[in-house]
């Protein structure tokens, strides 16, 4: 099974989100290297990086799954394709 390394930034503006983000993460947790989450109370949101080395299918469903959550927004970065 060929895996990619990504970084998925999630940032929750509605808390009672929050549940349902940390049951997908636990879902996925065999594939997630670090996790790291940041409350910003200022301006009353929360941001999440989850670092995850998983096939792209299960990167693209996490963070699809995420994104449609009330209140919250999640994008996907990916390292370079290693061609050796």
């Amino acid at each position: 099974m060929e895996t990619r390394i990504a970084v998925i930034a999630i940032i929750v503006q509605d808390s009672s989100s929050a549940g349902s983000i940390n049951a997908l993460l636990h879902e996925y947790d065999r594939f997630i290297i670090g996790r790291m989450g940041l409350p910003y109370r200022q301006k009353g949101v929360s941001i999440i990086n989850i670092a995850i080395d998983a096939p792209q299918d299960a990167i693209n469903k996490l963070a699809g799954s995420i994104g449609r959550l009330k209140g919250v927004s999640a994008k996907t970065v990916y390292a370079p394709v290693n061609e050796n």
